[in-house]
């Protein structure tokens, strides 16, 4: 697990497999620890709809109420970056990244307790996992 920069509050995952395989795998991790998935969004798919070219780029939104739900009683504007979202990208040389908001980040962005951040860090680990081991 890298991140991009410090200060953007992004996380930058680099997976060892295919884009589908990478697509499919988070999907199962999620299912596998209770974690909905509330969409999934071709983004490829979307911009050949409008006659434009992109890369196989995919954004899934998921997430816990348990978990989310306490950080939007304690600050409802957190809803903004709740669920969370996973974007997977292949670049043109075949490569595959996935990149999300940090706790930390949602934590400071929406001024809550730093106790929080519990609630969230642990889906970091979960994707950084899901890209790099052989088996779930």
């Amino acid at each position: 697990m890298t991140r991009s920069t410090e200060s953007s509050g992004v996380l930058r995952f680099a997976s060892n497999f295919s884009f589908d395989v990478t697509v499919q795998r988070l999907h199962a991790a999620f299912a596998a620890h209770g974690i909905k998935v509330f969409a999934t969004i071709d983004q490829q798919a979307e911009a050949v709809a409008v006659g434009l070219s992109m890369p196989p780029t995919t954004l899934i939104v998921f997430g816990s109420p348990k978990a989310g739900t306490p950080l939007m009683l304690a600050n409802p504007a957190a809803g903004i970056d709740l669920p969370l979202k996973v974007l997977i990208v292949e670049s043109g040389a075949g490569n595959v990244e996935a990149f999300m908001n940090t706790a930390k980040y949602v934590i400071e962005r929406h001024a809550l307790s730093p106790a929080f951040e519990a609630n969230l860090s642990p889906v970091e680990r979960l994707v950084a996992n899901t890209l790099t081991a052989a088996k779930l």
